[in-house]
């Protein structure tokens, strides 16, 4: 044991000295023993983009650079993490290959790939708790796990860079069935807390429990949420007056290209989230819904917001409005007690084609799911929908000009606009 913290401690310290000999930033700091993650099984999401490192094509060759990419969490995206001398040993699953830097470089923007496990430094990485995540720092030449060129993009390939802020060199690990405390901030226990996924519960159809909150936090004016922000499953609070009323400032916006993710909003929360232009909304659950949950308004007809996980309450008038252009896709999600799930802006100042996808949506006494302009162009689509009560899965409207309302014309499915059959939606 004595060893080991000897060893521990020269790798912090060569790894220091690196830095400050080529100028780089200190960040390489020995994790405090309270906040070391436990030996499992994970996923690492990189915390700047929401996407996960994989073995691309679940290769099981040696020399296979990782890359990041949409999280399934299957094959290729689930690493054994094992403490290993002054670190940590992560080897992918699939193919029992080490996480090492190529030909054992120190130099920047050289390639993090899987390779045979020999125990070399290049294949040990110590994790330097940041916030909700980790940097995740090669013990061979002190630089840390990142995405080329900081990109948000699937398909980057992983490379070892000086370590910095960047959100795109901090890494969330969400255990993948094998045990293991993912949060830095917390001590390991025999019997952890359950975490609540993205899936909305088992079974991936928004049926799951609701969660607790974490804390509590008082946000009286609207937070810029960046193209990333991690919410600790707290509880956020404090614009408007929790009513209907138009025209509230929203809680966060969240930038192009952005995620925001693991929050609670409650009553008053304005206008909830405003997603500039495409966006994902991941385990994000509104406990009361003011004006709106959600806005979408990017202008491009390419924009993709996703609703990953979580629920709203209480929406009176609606939960999600699609302002702008572009596809929405719910999925995985409960509503409770609320007018209409989704509506498409019939009298918007700007007419937009928009489209919708729900999949695994679970509704309870909530009177619509989704509201579309058919003379527009919009479409719906529908499947593994459970109604608890009764509900109408679909209304077609006429979208107008503003100053206009918007006159509803039809429901139910029809195969341009509407799209679902009698298999697609299950009532209880």
């Amino acid at each position: 044991m004595r060893h080991a913290r000897r060893l521990g401690v020269r790798l912090a310290i060569a790894a220091t000295a690196g830095l400050m000999a080529t100028g780089g930033m200190v960040a390489v700091l020995s994790t405090p023993a309270a906040a070391a993650p436990s030996n499992g099984n994970y996923t690492l999401v990189n915390a700047g983009s929401g996407l996960c490192a994989t073995v691309p094509g679940q290769n099981t060759g040696d020399g296979v650079q990782l890359q990041q990419s949409g999280c399934a969490g299957g094959a290729g995206q689930v690493f054994s993490l094992a403490s290993s001398g002054g670190g940590y040993r992560l080897t992918a699953n699939h193919s029992g290959k080490c996480l090492g830097v190529r030909d054992a470089s120190t130099s920047a923007g050289k390639a993090v790939q899987q390779e045979s496990c020999t125990g070399a430094s290049s294949q040990t990485w110590q994790l330097t708790a940041s916030g909700n995540a980790y940097r995740v720092v090669n013990a061979n030449g002190g630089k840390c796990l990142n995405v080329k060129d900081n990109s948000s993009s699937s398909g980057a390939p992983l490379q070892q860079n000086s370590c910095d802020s960047a959100s795109t060199k901090q890494w969330t690990l969400t255990p993948a069935g094998g045990g293991g405390n993912p949060d830095p901030t917390q001590t390991p226990t025999p019997t952890p807390t359950p975490t609540v996924t993205p899936t909305g519960g088992t079974g991936g159809d928004g049926s799951g429990a609701w969660p607790s909150s974490t804390g509590n936090v008082h946000t009286p004016t609207t937070r810029n949420a960046g193209t990333f922000f991690d919410g600790g499953m707290k509880r956020y609070y404090g614009i408007g007056d929790g009513g209907q009323g138009e025209g509230q400032d929203p809680m966060f916006v969240v930038a192009n290209g952005g995620t925001i993710q693991n929050v609670i909003l409650d009553a008053p929360a304005g206008d909830g989230i405003h997603c500039e232009g495409s966006c994902t909304i991941r385990n994000v659950w509104w406990n009361d819904v003011g004006e709106d949950a959600a806005t979408f308004k990017g202008t491009s007809s390419s924009a993709t917001y996703l609703v990953d996980g979580g629920g709203a309450k209480s929406g009176t008038d609606k939960v999600f409005q699609h302002n702008g252009a572009g596809t929405v896709t719910i999925r995985n999600f409960q509503v409770h007690g609320s007018g209409k799930l989704y509506r498409a802006c019939g009298n918007c100042s700007s007419s937009y084609e928009r489209h919708v996808v729900m999949d695994g949506v679970t509704a309870r006494s909530t009177k619509l799911l989704a509201g579309i302009n058919s003379n527009w162009g919009d479409t719906a689509r529908f499947s593994r929908i459970t109604v608890y009560g009764s509900a109408t899965i679909c209304e077609r409207y006429k979208g107008v000009p503003k100053g206009s309302e918007p006159t509803k014309i039809g429901s139910g499915p029809d195969p341009v606009h509407c799209r679902y059959s009698p298999s697609d939606i299950t009532y209880r």
